[in-house]
């Protein structure tokens, strides 16, 4: 499997595929992968002739330094990982920090149309922007046909689509399913930092949000909210950060239900230390 670390050499290698009628798909990600990210991966591998997976930790998205410091950095297991998938379908670009900001690791600053501001941008200061301009740069130097995200990190995916049309990039943008531990537990690179406790307590959030999906049909969105706070009020192991009911769309919280609209229920918890997010859909 061939691993780049140099913007230059890669880009260079797929505009000589792509003169050659071949189709590029990439999977960006921060490494420490997983059985969800190989579902990305195969996805990917399935709509084009090569894939690139990016295994890049940035920096610009982290408001805490300690997450940063902490984040898994496993690039010979993601290998091999990726290797039982193929061998010969996919190239790895794993720049270090200057390759990709060439000695200013700062964020561009992004209008996501308000998207930013909800949720996660609510409790992670600037982390948007850092999100927005890795991408914006792996698909400069890439140049992808198409790039895949989990929905997981739903409010990411609805944000990547709006920096692709905002800034007319031509990748198409494709979202992929929750992959979850047999257990319901959202597969994440953060699940191997849990302490045993914890690890047996994080399905509970899953269980939650199914029963919350149950509760929406027949409740309104603020009784299935408060229902949800209680769950955690008295929980001895995790505690809730928020838990709310958005527009699919906007991410604007519900107001009232219309039944034009898709919503969706979306939780932010911690375990310890370790912060987990999750979602669902709810109609």
């Amino acid at each position: 499997m061939k691993i780049y670390t140099e913007k230059d050499r890669i880009s260079t290698e797929i505009a000589a595929l792509k003169s050659k009628g071949l189709s590029v798909g990439m999977v960006p990600t921060m490494g420490a992968l997983h059985q969800g990210h190989l579902q990305l991966v195969i996805k990917a591998l399935g709509d084009n002739d090569v894939v690139v997976v990016s295994i890049f930790v940035n920096p610009t998205q982290f408001d805490n330094k300690t997450d940063l410091e902490k984040y898994p950095r496993t690039l010979e297991n993601d290998v091999e990982l990726l290797e039982t998938v193929s061998k010969d379908q996919i190239m790895v670009y794993a720049p270090t920090v200057d390759d990709i900001y060439e000695g200013h690791a700062i964020s561009e600053a992004f209008d996501f149309d308000g998207l930013e501001f909800e949720m996660e941008g609510k409790f992670r200061q600037g982390h948007f922007d850092g999100v927005g301009t890795v991408v914006k740069r792996f698909f400069e130097i890439v140049k992808p046909d198409s790039a895949y995200f989990g929905e997981k990190d739903f409010q990411q995916l609805q944000i990547i689509k709006k920096l692709v049309e905002k800034h007319h990039i031509p990748v198409k943008i494709v979202g992929c399913k929750i992959h979850r531990e047999p257990s319901g537990l959202a597969m994440s690179s953060r699940n191997t930092r849990l302490k045993p406790n914890h690890k047996t307590a994080a399905p509970f959030i899953y269980k939650t949000l199914k029963t919350a999906k149950i509760k929406f049909g027949t409740e309104s969105a603020n009784k299935v909210m408060e229902w949800v706070e209680n769950q955690f009020k008295n929980h001895d192991t995790l505690k809730l950060e928020y838990f709310l009911i958005a527009d699919a769309k906007t991410l604007k919280p519900i107001k009232r239900k219309l039944n034009k609209k898709k919503y969706r229920a979306f939780i932010a918890v911690y375990a310890g230390e370790i912060r987990l997010i999750d979602n669902i859909a709810l109609n």
